[in-house]
């Protein structure tokens, strides 16, 4: 009768969640059902100004305080904030000591750093590495958990959607080094601390019975089910291995049970080998964050070292890539392929570590095996060409063992893959850091052998790939493989043999140029260089290869050109699209090197006025290239990635973009002597807020 719309039962049982032990998940949906109750005017008088909200304007917000609504939030935000004191915070890794509350302990601290807005510095922790030295691997596994927040930067919008003015300006204000750096050092100085890793993400599931008892593996699963999966899981496993399950069940449900429990019973395989998987999940993130850091080096000396690389490669088979089995461990309403099962995410840390691993780094043949470099080594003396003296340098004795390295594996599996498979992303960015870098011809022909080419243009093609994101990766591999290859355009032309294929590849490029433009920059580049060699067989391939012949036009390099230069701003370059400014470059600086570069910069123009809008493409690009120059020409960046991809000297590059932002509107390369006096609009600063 008195219409308080169930407010006061709310209360009761949000007092009832209130206390330090509760779960305060439960406080959270029991706010979500009140909040849409209440003003936001009215609470202000009664939590701000402590006054009472009148009853006849806000009925709702004036039984919520009737009914002690503000001191209860009161007292759940008093708890709450427990968790930005970071002498509480720190206190709890002394706790971490006691193997009894070793679990519970760390599922808080993870809890609770999931929250903070400061993120902790592990140099604060007391005796870390003494603390660190005394966990056994399970509990190491566990505390990566912990270590993979404190080492992670804070801010978790993706990498390639933040502006780079955006990004440049954080950057002039963060001087030093952020904290995920600092502790990422400090667990580097942790002694043999990378090396209990490497051997954690190597070891096989029949090396973990001997270290812990049938009783503190249900522990650990316990705290598993509480914190990743829902205990509904375990059903799966039921039907496979029933005769074991209600010993489990029994030991979770009911602690008088355990006495007439057999201390030989053992966990069923396959939650085992969940059980495994989960541990490495976090192992392997670890190592994929360090290897992605400032210590880039060291971790890459001591992972090598550690044969993380080969161990990985014998786990492949049975472990990483292993078939779905009918009891493998899933999330409630969800399906064995879905990105949420273990096994899932366990191969796309695995795929993002191999990403990490190989990307411009010399170590990335510890990939192959002995054959495989040996193999490598032919290809360099039947083209004639000196070895690449990384692979020469290679430690035979840190390399893959076995009939195959993991790169070959991975080629394998990826073959295989069904077309809407969520890995296609991943192996391909994988298979692609191997070769970034300094072109390599031994690679490339290493891959081609295998197929690889045909592999992408049938997805491309055949398969007509709709992901933008699967897509953009095969493109950037397409073109690492091709780059410079004559053998590799031959190959191209032999697969898409039609006209009709041929048209359905260029929709493809044609489609989205931002995912597309590392491959247009590709064929450009080793058009320019083809054209410059004297080869026979160069020549009858540039003669009879559709691709080659289409970017040799000058009216599609023009059209590439512009829609490049037309598809971003200043304002939304990103590290993904910024690529787009690059490819624009490498085009007009192979112009000026042929002295056409007045000549490309009058078609725009005139192509501006097609358009009916003069100065609109050239005013724009004025302005990227300022930003290039600003962006390119910090002393922190690294140039070297822009050389190595596209054989040009950087500093052609500088130069090249001094000679068209020249001031001068007499000089035939200056964007300037291209824009109206009318249309000119130049002199506007971009804002880096």
């Amino acid at each position: 009768q008195a219409k308080w719309n169930g407010i006061p039962l709310l209360l009761q049982k949000l007092y009832e969640h209130s206390h330090p032990n509760s779960d305060f998940s439960q406080c959270q949906s029991i706010l979500k059902e009140i909040s849409p109750l209440l003003s936001m005017e009215a609470m202000a008088f009664v939590t701000e100004d402590r006054k009472a909200a009148q009853e006849s304007t806000f009925p709702n917000t004036y039984t919520f305080d009737l009914f002690g609504g503000v001191d209860v939030t009161d007292l759940i935000t008093h708890h709450l904030r427990l968790a930005e004191r970071n002498d509480f915070v720190l206190f709890l890794f002394t706790l971490m000591t006691n193997k009894k509350t070793f679990l519970q302990t760390a599922t808080l601290i993870e809890d609770i750093l999931g929250v903070k807005k400061e993120m902790i510095q592990l140099d604060d922790i007391p005796n870390l590495a003494s603390l660190v030295s005394s966990f056994d691997q399970q509990q190491l596994a566990n505390f990566c958990r912990i270590l993979a927040v404190t080492i992670s930067e804070l801010d978790t919008g993706s990498d390639d959607k933040h502006t780079l003015l955006a990004k440049n300006a954080q950057q002039k204000k963060n001087l030093g080094p952020s904290r995920a750096e600092i502790n990422q050092a400090t667990l580097l100085n942790i002694p043999g601390f990378i090396e209990r890793l490497c051997k954690l993400a190597t070891r096989k599931v029949s090396e973990t019975t001997g270290t812990s008892s049938f009783l503190q593996e249900l522990e650990e699963w316990y705290t598993w089910l509480d914190n990743a999966l829902v205990l509904d899981a375990l059903m799966r496993v039921a039907n496979e291995e029933a005769e074991q399950i209600p010993a489990v069940f029994f030991l979770f449900c009911n602690e008088s049970g355990l006495a007439n429990t057999s201390t030989r019973t053992q966990l069923p395989q396959s939650m085992k080998i969940m059980h495994e998987i989960m541990y490495k999940l976090e192992v392997l993130y670890v190592l994929c964050v360090l290897l992605m850091g400032r210590q880039r080096n060291q971790v890459h000396k001591m992972i090598a070292e550690f044969k993380l690389i080969p161990g990985l490669n014998n786990l492949f088979d049975k472990l990483i890539w292993r078939k779905h089995s009918a009891s493998a461990l899933v999330l409630h309403g969800h399906n064995q392929n879905c990105d949420c099962s273990p096994d899932i995410t366990l191969k796309i840390q695995f795929l993002r570590l191999l990403q990490s691993f190989s990307d411009h780094h010399e170590n990335k043949y510890l990939l192959l095996n002995s054959q495989e470099l040996n193999e490598l080594s032919a290809i360099s003396h039947k083209a004639n060409i000196p070895e690449v003296d990384a692979v020469v340098n290679t430690d035979r004795s840190l390399v893959c063992d076995g009939k195959r390295g993991l790169l070959t594996r991975l080629l394998q599996v990826m073959k295989k893959e069904p077309a809407e498979s969520s890995f296609r992303f991943w192996q391909a960015r994988a298979v692609e850091s191997f070769l970034r870098g300094t072109t390599s011809y031994a690679d490339q022909m290493f891959l081609l052998k295998r197929g690889l080419l045909e592999h992408i243009l049938y997805c491309i093609v055949d398969s007509e790939c709709k992901s933008r994101d699967v897509l953009q990766s095969y493109f950037d591999l397409l073109g690492e493989l091709m780059k410079f290859n004559i053998d590799a355009f031959k190959r191209f032309n032999k697969y898409i043999n039609t006209d009709e294929k041929f048209q359905v590849f260029l929709n493809q490029i044609n489609s989205s140029l931002v995912d597309s433009n590392m491959l247009v920059r590709c064929i450009t580049l080793s058009l320019d260089r083809f054209e410059n060699q004297s080869d026979a067989k160069v020549a009858e391939v540039l003669s009879e290869c559709r691709l080659l012949s289409y970017m040799s036009q000058m009216s599609m390099r023009m059209s590439f050109l512009f829609r490049l230069i037309n598809i971003i701003h200043v304002q939304t370059l990103t590290q993904e699209n910024v690529s787009c400014l690059n490819t624009s470059l490498v085009i007009l600086m192979l112009a000026r090197r042929k002295e056409k570069l007045p000549f490309y910069l009058r078609t725009l123009q005139q192509m501006e006025y097609t358009e009916k809008y003069p100065g609109f493409i050239l005013n724009n690009f004025h302005s990227l290239l300022r930003f290039w120059q600003q962006h390119y020409l910090n002393k922190d960046k690294d140039s070297t990635c822009l050389e190595n991809s596209s054989c040009i000297s950087f500093t052609y590059w500088k130069e090249t973009v001094s000679i068209l932002l020249s001031p001068d509107r007499t000089s035939p390369c200056a964007i300037v002597s291209y824009i109206d006096e009318a249309y000119m609009d130049i002199d506007r600063d971009f804002s880096e807020e």
